[in-house]
């Protein structure tokens, strides 16, 4: 197998790839010459100098390159569904494309922040680099994909949506949003809420489709788990694994861009935290999988205030700390539930290790050092009355559902503590967000 330009595919792609050099040249000559300068705007300027004209041709190669880019993408996505790494790499490739484009305009609209202009610079290197080895790869093609599927666009759309994990995302907005405003201690601006809020469904949707991938092979084996579109086969992993590629990564381009570099960081830490360390290492690693792996879904909250105030205080780490502790509980009554599901899929969960009684009395241990954990923001004066009656009551609501997962047991009485136990996580931040700005 040798590399050629027999494929339109390929073709495409090495037109591709004369585009962007086009680009990169005439935006290095930008750069030295400085026609920025005089040729202020995006997507358009009008020259205040003659040397203003190479900005507005470097803003035509944008628009040539894009036009190139969106043919290519169309193209994978249509006939190369089930290549995985041509996929992906076609995806990853736009995505940073636009993603260069992006943080360009942004650098000429903002006056060039310094963390947009080493993102400017990574992203760059990155493009080149994908787009080589993309270029590559579809050299050894030999043949054009054919569709050889119905393209049912309804159907898609909803298999994708359902790969975001929608519930857990907006949970997870909740928690993002209470320390959006706990942070600025009032109502966030609609701008600021929409972008932060955006980016963190972007971050939290990619990284579910991201973990559906990885356990694509083992949700077969859940009862749970066997309807989702990558276990069934509706989307194939090609697809699942683009998706949530270009989720994760537009997430931290609205984040850098429009909210802060310490809130795009955070997200960042979080989607590595939930794909790598728990969906790639601990989930099937050790029986402390959800202990440890909750810091995953302890970080939005931190972004949240992260976005509202550019820094962590005490504050933010004990919102942090509230949804640690939450998690087991939280997903030890589900497990207890799905006992059997965990056995057949090989997952150590607690009642799969260690047996339901263990199980059960972690659950009532975890929810009272959650509810101790939870009256930390009273104590040290961060938080109100209506955050500290609020948490009291939902506290002895939680506790009890524990109590009588302890003594009683069963699924019946389990079920009652995973629903009881999300609501429980929603009207604590609710509280939290009403106590911030009344």
């Amino acid at each position: 197998m040798k590399y050629s330009l027999k494929t339109s595919f390929a073709r495409q792609t090495a037109l591709w790839v004369l585009a962007v050099f086009s680009l990169t040249v005439v935006g290095r000559l930008v750069t030295i010459t400085g026609a920025t300068f005089v040729c202020l705007g995006w997507p358009v300027c009008v020259p205040t100098a003659p040397l203003g004209y190479l900005k507005l041709v470097h803003l035509a190669l944008v628009g040539i390159a894009s036009l190139v880019m969106i043919s290519v993408w169309r193209k994978a996505w249509h006939e190369q569904r089930h290549h995985t790494v041509l996929l992906p790499l076609t995806t990853v490739t736009g995505v940073l494309f636009m993603g260069q484009a992006f943080v360009g305009a942004i650098e000429v609209t903002r006056q060039f922040p310094t963390h947009i202009v080493v993102l400017h610079t990574l992203t760059a290197v990155a493009l080149w680099i994908s787009l080589a080895t993309l270029a590559f790869v579809s050299g050894m093609l030999e043949k054009d994909g054919v569709a050889d599927y119905p393209f049912d666009w309804r159907q898609r759309v909803k298999d994708f949506f359902v790969l975001s994990k929608p519930l857990i995302v907006a949970l997870l907005l909740v928690t993002t949003y209470g320390g959006l405003a706990a942070g600025g201690k009032a109502w966030p601006s609609a701008e600021l809420t929409f972008w932060t809020l955006f980016g963190g469904a972007l971050a939290a949707a990619g990284s579910s489709a991201l973990n559906q991938y990885i356990d694509r092979e083992l949700d077969k084996n859940m009862q749970r788990t066997s309807k989702r579109p990558l276990a069934e086969g509706r989307l194939t992993p090609a697809e699942g694994l683009s998706y949530g590629l270009a989720l994760c990564l537009i997430s931290y381009y609205v984040m850098a861009g429009y909210v802060n570099f310490l809130a795009a960081l955070l997200s960042l830490a979080g989607i590595f935290y939930y794909v790598f360390f728990y969906s790639v290492w601990l989930k099937k690693a050790t029986v402390q999988n959800i202990v440890i792996g909750g810091g995953a879904g302890a970080i939005p909250p931190m972004v949240g205030w992260a976005a509202a105030t550019g820094e962590l205080s005490l504050a933010a780490w004990i919102l942090f700390a509230i949804i640690f502790m939450w998690t087991p509980p939280h997903f030890w009554a589900l497990a207890i539930v799905r006992k059997n599901d965990y056995a057949r899929a090989g997952v150590p969960m607690l009642p799969v290790v260690e047996g339901e009684e263990k199980t059960r009395k972690q659950i009532l241990i975890y929810t009272v050092e959650l509810i101790a954990v939870t009256m930390l923001l009273p104590i040290f004066s961060l938080a109100g009355t209506i955050y500290l009656v609020s948490a009291a009551v939902l506290g002895a609501f939680l506790f009890y559902a524990a109590w009588r997962v302890f003594r009683v047991g069963g699924n019946k009485v389990a079920w009652t503590m995973y629903r009881w136990s999300s609501m429980y996580l929603a009207f604590i931040f609710l509280a939290l967000i009403l106590d911030s700005v009344l």
